[in-house]
């Protein structure tokens, strides 16, 4: 048997739960299972799975091997599939990472489709807006917004991400229209914590920029809580057009200090360099760029 015959060999022992159940389930000798086992970690020179006569468990080293044989194996059996017919439905399991909010909003309808396409393709996601490191998770990408400052990922632009200020009719009716970027510091503001900045950027119609103090009456760690702070007239906030396009088109928020921008951003697709990119991560960059492009719906709807 060779390498990749090894690699099924020990997924099958993890996923059985042991050698005997795997030995049973590949129809071959326990004691040929046992072999291939401890062939397998002397030529990595690690124990994969700690035995004892009554119980087994995976390692540390043994769990690491595993997503990453899991990986192979899948790669392996796409390029098989698709060297014998490009167009064909992709298989195996791709991993992803995503932020909460856009994740939610935008990318769960446009996976639905994605799924609906192949179906004999496993997604496993993981909505969060913390910072996952991809090696460690064993993800095949993540999709992030902002700056990237990790030089160790490759990253594909997916779209722009523009942003507004803005506040509920209520509210301005209430405290009054800010004509000036200065204005803002005598009103209520909401900042969201995951930004690494406790002040807001504006840019003037001659491009020249402005930095304005946040001291928020409400922090949180979530976009779309703070965009309904907001409809709820508990103040001023800058927020993704992504999030709050709706509130935008319907009315329930408008525009503060139109003569102003927030400085852009971007969504990428992100994965570590060292990785190969599967086709069904590649298809699925391919499709996500199509399906938002340069204009995102969500802007043509807000504006």
């Amino acid at each position: 048997m060779g390498q990749l015959e090894d690699m099924q060999i020990y997924i099958r022992v993890v996923e059985a739960g042991g050698i005997g159940p795997a030995a049973e389930q590949l129809s071959i000798a326990k004691s040929a299972v046992s072999r291939r086992l401890a062939a397998l970690e002397a030529r990595l020179g690690v124990t994969l799975i700690n035995r004892t006569t009554r119980t087994s468990s995976v390692t540390e080293a043994g769990k690491l091997y595993y997503s990453r044989a899991l990986q192979v194996v899948d790669d392996v059996a796409e390029l098989d599939t698709l060297a014998a017919d490009p167009q064909t439905s992709l298989q195996g399991t791709l991993r992803l990472a995503a932020p909460l909010s856009f994740g939610l909003d935008h990318l769960a309808p446009a996976l639905d489709i994605f799924a609906q396409d192949h179906p004999e393709l496993t997604l496993h996601v993981d909505f969060s807006d913390q910072h996952i490191d991809l090696v460690e998770g064993g993800y095949d990408l993540a999709f992030r917004i902002g700056n990237l400052e990790d030089s160790s990922l490759k990253a594909r632009r997916i779209s722009p991400v523009h942003f507004v200020l803005c506040a509920s009719p209520d509210y301005l009716q209430r405290r009054g229209t800010p004509r000036h970027p200065d204005e803002l510091k005598s009103h209520a503001l909401l900042r969201y914590t995951l930004v690494n900045t406790s002040s807001w950027k504006l840019r003037d119609q001659q491009g020249h920029e402005t930095s304005v103090p946040v001291a928020a009456k409400i922090i949180a760690n979530n976009g779309h809580f703070l965009c309904k702070m907001g409809m709820a007239g508990h103040g001023i906030l800058v927020t993704p057009t992504f999030i709050a396009w709706q509130a935008l088109s319907t009315g329930d928020l408008v525009t503060v200090l139109p003569d102003y921008t927030v400085p852009s951003s971007h969504a990428y697709a992100v994965y570590p360099e060292t990785r190969y990119l599967s086709q069904r991560a590649r298809r699925l960059i391919d499709y996500l760029r199509e399906r938002f492009g340069d204009k995102p719906y969500w802007d043509q709807l807000a504006f």
